[in-house]
């Protein structure tokens, strides 16, 4: 998504572009604190930001059949799958909230992401949740696909998609800086989608990742996440991002966040 501006292939106008290359968790943590005036936040923060940040209508991202999954070393059984320990990597993460919207109370061990899977096949944890994976890559991994968390949400709100990811815009801007930053994201976003393979490219380039075949899966994942529906957020998708934080709300899993306030409408 951020590929046009990083790049150099959008005008950025006025405003300088630095990256900053960080896990999400990390992100979350930086704008708690309002030091990044625009960056991608977990939609499960939003509801802890919303004083500081408002969210673009344009670069959110759903999960629509691919992710995030409960994996575990051998079939669980769905009587004892509510009493097993899962491995989560992320306590900010939607995928942790859908989990816990599913199955309240169920027990979760926080680790570092790039451990949840090894310390679930080590029998450390009973299962993994796996935010970017399905069946398939489960398989791949030595593991299996015990529940599909993001199937369960669109099971249970009338097919909706669960939100993941959001970009948020720093409040204290002026109104015409966050629509001017809203419109260079969505033009960064058209040619991204314009030029896949480079912008999955320079997506590796830029986080450290550039081993042989990754490619395909970052051209796999990008397919998955950034589709035309990033480019502004339709009426299923903000009404799935607000039955979430609802969801979330009166589960007492986040605080209140509504309305959801969006750029150029709050």
């Amino acid at each position: 998504m951020f590929y046009g501006l990083l790049a150099g292939k959008i005008d950025s106008g006025p405003f300088r572009v630095e990256p900053v290359v960080a896990s999400l968790p990390s992100l979350n943590d930086r704008a708690s604190r309002g030091e990044l005036e625009a960056t991608m936040i977990s939609a499960a923060a939003y509801p802890y930001l919303r004083g500081r940040y408002v969210l673009a209508r344009c670069g959110a991202c759903f999960a629509r059949g691919r992710g995030p999954v409960l994996a575990a070393r051998e079939p669980i059984e769905e009587g004892k799958l509510t009493h097993a320990c899962v491995a989560v990597p992320d306590a900010t993460s939607s995928a942790y909230v859908a989990l816990q919207l599913n199955r309240p109370g169920m027990r979760t061990r926080l680790l570092p992401a790039d451990k949840v899977a090894q310390a679930t096949q080590m029998g450390l944890a009973d299962c993994a949740l796996l935010a970017h994976c399905d069946g398939a890559d489960c398989r791949r991994s030595g593991l299996h696909c015990v529940d599909d968390v993001a199937a369960r949400w669109a099971r249970t709100t009338d097919d909706l998609p669960l939100p993941i990811t959001c970009v948020a815009i720093r409040s204290d801007l002026p109104g015409e800086v966050r629509e001017r930053l809203e419109e260079l994201l969505r033009q960064s976003i058209e040619y991204g989608l314009a030029h896949r393979e480079e912008a999955a490219r320079y997506a590796l380039r830029l986080g450290g990742n550039g081993a042989a075949g990754d490619d395909e899966a970052a051209e796999e994942t990008l397919g998955t996440y950034v589709s035309e529906t990033a480019l502004q957020m339709g009426a299923d998708d903000r009404s799935a991002l607000e039955e979430f934080l609802r969801r979330g709300r009166d589960a007492r899993i986040v605080p209140d966040a509504l309305p959801v306030h969006y750029v150029g409408e709050a």
